[in-house]
């Protein structure tokens, strides 16, 4: 692989991030999150936008419990 392959970040329903290559169809379940670049571009994003690891369903369900 080259490094000037690109990238694109996407999410899925439960606002889990990953990467995913920018010439390939996106998977099932996940959508593009507007952000493209390098790998390692991406991956920088993601680190900074996904704070809360915790699936939202979960983070649903224990906002239920305490609120």
């Amino acid at each position: 692989m080259s490094t000037d392959d690109r990238y694109l970040v996407v999410v899925n329903h439960e606002e889990q991030y990953s990467v995913w290559f920018a010439d390939r169809e996106i998977p099932a379940g996940w959508r593009a999150e507007g952000t493209s670049g390098s790998r390692e571009e991406c991956l920088d994003h993601i680190e900074r936008v996904w704070t809360d690891m915790r699936p939202l369903s979960l983070r649903e369900r224990m906002a239920g419990r305490t609120g």
